[in-house]
């Protein structure tokens, strides 16, 4: 049985990583992808027009 006791905590930790992947995987794309992704590139031209701004000064 002791080899039982040694196989469950791997087995638990390598079926929570299979259950994170494929949550991770299904979550890509859908109805909001475009809504994150123009979150995104505001984010990046906040930030790009903020370095041009320093340059400038």
């Amino acid at each position: 049985m002791d080899y039982v006791s040694a196989l469950v905590p791997p087995v638990v930790m390598a079926a929570f990583f299979i259950g994170l992947v494929v949550t991770i995987v299904k979550s890509q794309g859908g109805p909001n992808k475009a809504k994150e992704d123009a979150v995104v590139d505001a984010a990046l031209a906040r930030a790009e027009s903020g370095r041009q701004a320093g340059r400038d000064n």
